[in-house]
């Protein structure tokens, strides 16, 4: 591409590309990515975007296409890469001048130069960091500040470089810059300084960017530049000098106005300070040692003393938490049990941190944090009154709330606590004992007092439980506390049913819930949504614990409260409007139709004839849709064989949660197929919609992801429920689908597969071996050929007794098949097959399969074969081992009977601990009735099969055959055919 002759055109073109006309912008748009492989084409957009005196538009387009062109073209093995010619005109041409007047198009132009220095820097580019560090010191403010902002983009890139080879380079050029660095941050710092002091705030304004900027490189080189950074003086140093710059600025914050243009830079600065420790510290824990005595001063100083009071701000607060917080908790700071085997810089960190933390300086901080920082603010207060939902969504994690002040005080108390409960915990309990009784409702500041404690002890739950009965302060004082209905009292009963649902898993006796159940159901009754909304939460420990010890749930003490709470909770669903509150009800309505399960049936049907509006109003927020088919999974296993009253709402929703072509499927996929899998499950019959809902599987069986165990079980699902109309319609897909699959799978998915071909031929044994008969070679190979993963192989020899056992003719087509196949005779193939099966009888587990193997081999008896009465011996061995398997003494009479035989249906009595049946319980029930597994004894067939063949062959060639058995299993077969 010629550049002068190019660049008309080209620039023609970029500016068709600023267009808001689709007709003019979609043309050009292609013209320009076919010019992205053209030699030239990148000459010429670094000639636009460096000629100021166009359009910035174009000049932004052009530069943001450089930046793309160098992730696809620049590196030399990039199909279409740039030649090493235009990359070195390109690099010169980059560095030539630092005087962008745009900041947007001068970041992205520093973006780029650091992206071409990942690649090429120092090795074909080693002029950059020299240029870079002339340009800084030049006296041009704009130029000083681009080159500056390139500087620190570069240093960024380089430092994120993870390779041996890279880390080196980066760990050479740190030393080659890092004192010029320092000096450079230390210059801007003291003219800012100078410049504020002397009320410049103009020209204080662009030192602070600059120092800023520096500050950043500085961060970088510090943190990722050293591999001991503790041994060079120069980084300790400014370290050190971190803690004066930091109280200098916090002091020239208190001189700055809230409207400066200064204002929101400074803080920026202050939080970059806190950074370079933060990153430093984590890092490098044991080289940030000689530190930490300083940073706990510093942050504790600040933040829990009179010496912070006018100066820090809410992100300063949580950047010196968090900097406590990483000191307490550092695992390289923590001697082991056995201090002996601790290093010696673990064993100092941990002095001088246990000199640090005293008594009076871990009460301190505890009371500070509670009686402090846990308490409600004004504006919460407010936000409480004008818009509860609001205020519990953010106060329960909304995402403000994550990066606010709140949490990270929780945090940092529930980290201390932890590391020092011994001496915390009576500080807490007397705390807590001060605050007996009811508070009087005119003094605003004691309730909010006793909020912050109970919620300091609802965080440290976990940590009283052997200091606080819990179960005697329910009862004197709790539940009296929670039956206050004083508008003023309202922050003390929403804490306190807070607080019961922390303890709820920790420690409550079982037998005060029904007293807590009747608390709750008055106070949902009150309407107050941020009680309602904090109430779903002991509803979800109470119906969520684990079900042992005290901690398990019992129906029976929940069920008279079920019809109030559940249209309680309904009506709360209807009246919150955020998406979050929704999603929080949804949830607390499932672990209640989970736990009850069938008790939940009259009560349903408001929640049934909402759903599909709240569906339909939540098409925008597929976490809320989550939760929706969260709901009706619980449902549908509530509702059983009656679920299908919700096909019309229900079947629509599934189709679209588990059709890949729809976008939503990428948030829903995982619930859709779970609710798939349960409404087959508890589906009374096969309905047409049902069955064409399958048109959604084979391109989920193509995504082979972690949902292939889901669907697998959604196959066989459909194969209970009805396999005739099921293959009739889905065979031919299926077993494509199969074959595909096996091509490319896991040992564990291959095992899936082939149980569901398993499941086909064990319930329809006809029609099964013909529709997967393209697998059933591959099958028999397997089991000749000696398969060396055990599972697989029992899988095999699973589908192949079904085969020999149920479908004798089509075992016959197949043995034929593969004797041509192999070029074998056909008995030869068949005695491979008897020797292999008898060989690795021990790879069946399931004492079902391994019945299914001797009723498979035995029905190739009574037979004149001379192949199978060559492998006799082994077929009676078999037998044999499957008798010991399945036989059990009666020890009324002495005799043996198959356990695993089923005479009639009886529908399984379910007790309160177990779940009901499901409609897929009761069909396999079923299937198991005409199984030969379950079907057949046996003892009576080994015999009627021994005595068949004695009949064949006579009393001499049987004699001769039993000859060949060991005299030992003789005997043990003899044992267990008395009285036949």
């Amino acid at each position: 591409m010629d550049l002068n002759s190019a660049s008309t055109v080209v620039l023609r073109v970029l500016t068709q590309a600023t267009s808001q006309d689709t007709a003019v912008l979609k043309p050009a748009e292609e013209q320009l990515k076919q010019w992205e492989t053209q030699p030239g084409f990148y000459s010429v957009l670094l000639n636009i975007f460096t000629n100021h005196s166009l359009d910035v538009n174009v000049r932004w387009l052009a530069v943001l296409y450089f930046k793309n062109g160098i992730d696809r073209y620049w590196r030399r093995v990039a199909p279409h890469a740039l030649s090493e010619e235009e990359k070195s005109t390109l690099r010169a041409g980059l560095i030539t001048n630092f005087n962008e007047p745009v900041n947007q198009i001068a970041t992205q132009i520093s973006v780029l130069i650091a992206k071409v220095a990942r690649v090429d820097c120092p090795r074909q580019w080693p002029e950059l960091i020299p240029t870079l560090v002339e340009s800084v010191k030049v006296q041009d403010d704009l130029q000083q500040h681009r080159a500056l902002l390139t500087f620190y983009h570069v240093t960024k890139t380089l430092s994120s470089k993870r390779l041996a080879a890279d880390r080196k380079l980066f760990y050479d050029l740190t030393s080659s810059i890092y004192s010029f660095a320092c000096s450079l941050w230390n210059h801007h710092t003291d003219t800012f300084l100078q410049q504020i002091c002397a009320g410049n705030e103009a020209a204080a304004a662009n030192s602070l960017e600059r120092t800023l900027l520096s500050l950043k490189v500085l961060r970088k080189l510090t943190v990722h530049g050293f591999v001991e950074p503790h041994w060079n003086a120069e980084v300790m140093g400014f370290l050190h000098t971190v803690f004066e710059r930091l109280k200098q600025f916090l002091e020239c914050s208190r001189s700055v106005r809230a409207e400066s243009i200064c204002r929101d830079r400074l803080e920026k600065t202050i939080i970059l300070f806190t950074k370079v420790l933060l990153d430093f510290l984590d890092q490098h824990p044991f080289s940030f040692t000689a530190l930490i005595q300083r940073s706990l001063e510093f942050a504790v100083s600040y933040v829990f003393t009179e010496a912070g009071e006018g100066i820090v701000f809410e992100q300063f607060i949580v950047q010196c938490m968090n900097l406590i917080k990483m000191i307490v908790k550092n695992y390289a700071y923590k001697p082991s049990k056995n201090i002996e085997d601790s290093s010696p810089e673990t064993l100092e960190a941990h002095k001088i941190k246990t000199a640090f933390f005293t008594y009076p300086t871990l009460t301190e901080i505890c009371r500070r944090l509670v009686t402090h920082y846990f308490l409600l603010t004004k504006e919460e207060l407010t936000m409480w009154e004008e818009d509860p939902e609001s205020f519990t969504v953010e106060e329960t994690g909304g995402d403000s709330w994550k990066y606010s002040l709140r949490p990270c005080t929780e945090v940092l108390f529930i980290d201390i606590f932890h590391e020092y409960n011994q001496i915390l915990t009576p500080v807490l309990l007397e705390m807590v004992h001060s605050l007996q009784g009811s508070t009087n409702i005119e003094d605003t500041n004691a309730i909010l007092i006793k909020d912050a404690v109970y919620n300091a002890v609802g965080l440290a739950a976990y940590e009283l439980f052997d200091s606080v009965d819990f179960d005697q302060w329910f009862k004197n004082q709790l539940l009296a506390e929670l039956q206050v209905s004083h508008d003023r009292y309202k922050p003390i009963r929403r804490r306190v049913i807070w607080l019961i649902g922390q303890w709820i898993s920790v420690k409550f006796k079982s037998d005060l819930r029904p007293v807590l159940y009747e608390a709750i159901r008055n106070l949902l009754q009150d309407r107050d949504l941020v009680f309602c909304i904090h109430l779903h939460s002991v509803l979800f420990f109470l119906n969520d614990c684990s079900p042992v010890d005290d901690f398990e749930f019992r129906t029976d003490q929940f069920l008279p409260y079920l019809e109030s709470m559940f249209t309680l909770l309904f009506q709360l669903l209807q009246e919150v409007t955020q998406c979050d509150t929704k999603m929080h009800v949804l949830h607390v309505l499932s672990c209640v139709i989970e736990r009850v399960n069938m008790q939940i049936r009259p009560y349903v049907g408001c929640l049934v004839q909402y759903l599909p509006l709240l569906w339909k109003q939540s098409e925008e927020h597929n976490m809320l849709r989550c939760a929706i088919l969260t709901t009706l999974i619980h449902l549908v296993q509530g509702l059983g064989a009656d679920s299908k009253n919700l096909y019309p709402f229900l079947l629509p929703v599934i189709q679209l949660s588990t059709d890949v072509s729809q976008p939503p499927h990428v948030y829903l996929l995982e619930d859709g197929l779970e609710l798939w899998l349960v409404t087959l499950e508890n589906s009374p019959c096969l309905t047409p919609e049902l069955l064409r809902i399958f048109q959604n599987m084979s391109a989920l069986l193509e995504l082979s992801s972690e949902n292939l165990k889901n669907c697998f079980k959604i196959i066989n699902a459909y194969i209970f429920l009805s396999s005739s109309e099921f293959l009739q319609m889905y065979a031919t897909d299926l077993c494509r689908s199969f074959c595909e699959l096996l091509k490319d799978v896991t040992t564990e998915g291959q095992v899936q597969v082939l149980k569901v071909v398993e499941n086909v031929l064990k319930v329809n044994p006809v029609l099964g071996p013909q529709v997967f008969q393209p697998l059933l070679p591959s099958v028999f190979r397997g089991i000749i050929d000696g398969e060396r993963y055990p599972v697989v192989m029992s899988t095999y020899l699973g589908i192949m007794g079904r085969v020999l056992l149920q479908n004798a003719r089509f075992f016959s087509l197949l043995l034929s098949q593969m004797a041509c196949e192999l070029g074998q005779e056909l008995d030869q193939i068949l005695g491979n097959m008897i020797e292999m099966w008898v060989d690795r009888m021990d790879n069946i587990t399931q004492p079902e399969r391994r019945k299914l193997s001797a009723l498979a081999l035995l029905s190739l008896l009574p037979s004149l074969n001379g192949v199978i009465q060559d492998k006799f011996c082994g077929i009676i061995n078999i037998s044999v081992e499957g008798l010991h398997d399945v036989m059990t003494e009666d020890s009324e009479t002495g005799t043996y009977k198959d356990c695993m035989l089923m005479s009639h249906f009886e529908e399984p009595k379910a007790t309160e601990d177990e779940e009901p049946p499901t409609e897929q319980d009761k069909r396999k029930k079923m299937l198991a009735l005409k199984d030969p597994v379950h079907t057949v004894s046996l003892q009576q067939f080994i015999y009627e099969k021994l005595k068949a063949q004695q009949e064949l062959v006579g009393e001499q060639g049987f004699q001769a055959l039993m000859e060949t058995v060991d005299t030992e299993i003789v005997a043990q077969l003899q044992e267990f055919l008395q009285g036949f």
